[in-house]
Parts: structure tokens; sequence; C-alpha cells
């Protein structure tokens, strides 16, 4: 019996011809921060706030285009243009700045149960904000995906 030759894009389809190594799915540990968050836009030239720099996590972000404040809701004052209603999830770190697929193994189940999230790296790890009307769905999609997630 005779089988016909594979073309290039049939073994490579196939894998016949592969070199490409399957990489198991990154399993990581995240830990929900207790506190309930905001993200605020200030003008491009804004002098940092003195609120923004309070709570037990906060990032601030300058660019040409807006300065933006992450922080505890508590600590944003009436009349600032913000978006209630975040949580942050820690993934446990650290990491080398050169690792890859840290933020894809995390980014994807949530993006494949059509969840958003707001990310924040650090030198360290990264933080991952959802909404928190989804916390709980995007929690389970996490864990679905098998990373840990601790509740402090």
């Amino acid at each position: 019996m005779s089988r016909a030759p594979l073309s290039l894009s049939t073994a490579a389809s196939s894998g016949a011809c592969s070199n490409e190594m399957t990489t198991p799915p990154r399993r990581l540990e995240l830990t929900l921060l207790p506190e309930c968050f905001a993200i605020s836009r200030l003008a491009p030239t804004a002098t940092i706030p003195e609120w923004a720099t309070h709570g037990s996590f906060f990032s601030i972000t300058r660019t040409g285009d807006e300065l933006s404040v992450v922080c505890e809701l508590a600590q944003i004052p009436a009349g600032v243009q913000a978006q209630p209603g975040w949580r942050v999830f820690k993934v446990h770190g650290p990491f080398v700045l050169t690792e890859i697929g840290v933020l894809s193994a995390l980014a994807s189940p949530l993006a494949e149960a059509k969840f958003s999230l707001f990310a924040i790296s650090t030198f360290d790890t990264d933080y991952l904000l959802v909404a928190s009307e989804t916390l709980s769905a995007a929690t389970a999609a996490l864990e679905r995906a098998g990373h840990k997630i601790h509740r402090s």
C-alpha cells in the first residue's frame, strides 16, 4: 500500500516535522487583596496627589495623555474622575523580568470566560484587577485553569 507524500503544510499541521515542544500550562498562586479599589484618571500634568500614596497597594503611572492612579476606593476624594469597583489579585512571585507567559496564563482563562482585566506589573510580580461584580466568576475561571487563589 503506497502513501501519498506529505506536503509541507500537511506535515507541519500534523506535527510530523515539528520541533515544537508542548509546555504544560502554568499554574500560579494568587492572593486576593481584601480592599476594594478604584482606577482614577487625572490630567497628564497633574501633581501626584497625596491621597494616591496611601494604603496597602497603589500604583501611579504618568504618560503624555494622563496620570493614572490605582488605589483603595476609600482614598479617592469626591470630584475625582474614577471608576470604582475593582478587586486586586497579587500573583505570587518573584518572577525574573524575562520570564514568559505569566500574564498570558492568567489573561487567557479570563478572556475565554469573557472577563476583562486591568494588569499592573512591578519588578517582582504582577497584579490583576477584575471588576468587583465579576469577582466570584473570575475567581472560578482562574481556579478551573488550575490556579490557586488565596483569600486574605
